[in-house]
């Protein structure tokens, strides 16, 4: 398979590697992007967990409640500058106060619910676009619901570049929900716990973890015990409770919740734009198709 100058800067950007190492890694594995970064990891060149996330869209997010139900939502908007306008602000709001009243399943369904009569909120938005002369878009939104003896934590960190959504049980208390949002806003897990995580993604770190060692030279019969650590420590980037706790580092999450006597249920963390590529425009080549009209 031809290697192209765009997939080597992909894998650039996800790793931190080398462009020549990042070559021979995408021949080596077929142009495979994720088995790529796993070759590597194994030859210890990249230390990337996962693949980076590239945060190109702008716009919010926002969290509300209302009772025992809450919304996080991300609403994208092609500059920044919208993104600080009153009045994108204020829309974003309005989006989110309407999702968590309707309750609708996704966000097709959602564009599709009524407003008012005559216009659905997909009407509404592009009335939006109108007067605030950019392309608006709702891209997510999640709706979680609690019992009487639980709290939400709500965060959004820059006024909402980050937003965290987070449900404990066991208390009402809305400071400690609060300050593990903070802490997940912060510190980016992908899951609650180790036993959220997919029996093939602990397959395969350890797998990774294993090349490692191996590849440093260390004899087989403690590669084992090396593996156990360093998949502890790879626990420690991807889930909460076994991270250290942000307000308090001489102890783990696991046992501040602990403390309170809480648990937590599950949590949503949205930041603006990750996932979306935006367009490169390059100028050079811009002008010239202008000038070859």
């Amino acid at each position: 398979m031809a290697i192209s100058a765009s997939m080597v800067k992909q894998l650039r950007e996800q790793t931190g590697a080398g462009m020549m190492d990042c070559k021979k890694a995408l021949t080596e594995t077929d142009g495979d992007m994720e088995q790529a970064v796993n070759y590597l990891r194994e030859k210890g060149i990249s230390k990337a967990a996962k693949k980076a996330d590239r945060v190109a869209a702008e716009g919010l997010t926002y969290v509300t409640s209302s009772g025992n139900k809450a919304v996080i939502v991300e609403v994208n908007a092609e500059t920044d500058f919208v993104a600080k306008n009153e009045n994108f602000q204020s829309l974003v709001k309005t989006i989110a106060d309407f999702l968590l009243d309707k309750e609708p399943a996704d966000v097709e369904s959602a564009l599709a619910v009524e407003v008012e009569e005559g216009t659905t909120l997909e009407g509404f938005i592009n009335d939006q676009i109108a007067k605030i002369g950019e392309k608006i878009s709702l891209r997510r939104f999640q709706i979680l619901h609690k019992n009487d003896n639980a709290a939400f934590g709500e965060y959004l960190h820059m006024g909402g570049s980050i937003g965290v959504l987070l449900l404990v049980e066991g208390t009402t208390d809305h400071t400690i929900a609060k300050d593990l949002a903070m802490h997940v806003a912060a510190i980016k897990p992908t899951y609650v716990s180790r036993e959220e995580v997919p029996a093939e993604e602990t397959e395969q770190e350890r797998e990774v973890l294993k090349q490692q060692a191996l590849n440093e030279g260390k004899p087989e019969h403690i590669v084992e015990k090396m593996i156990e650590g360093r998949l502890g420590k790879y626990f420690e980037q991807i889930c909460l409770l076994d991270q250290e706790f942000v307000k308090d580092t001489d102890q783990k999450v696991s046992q501040y919740v602990k403390d309170q006597g809480v648990t937590v249920n599950t949590f949503l963390r949205y930041e603006v734009g990750e996932g979306i590529e935006k367009k490169e425009d390059n100028f050079a080549e811009e002008v010239m198709s202008q000038v070859k009209k």
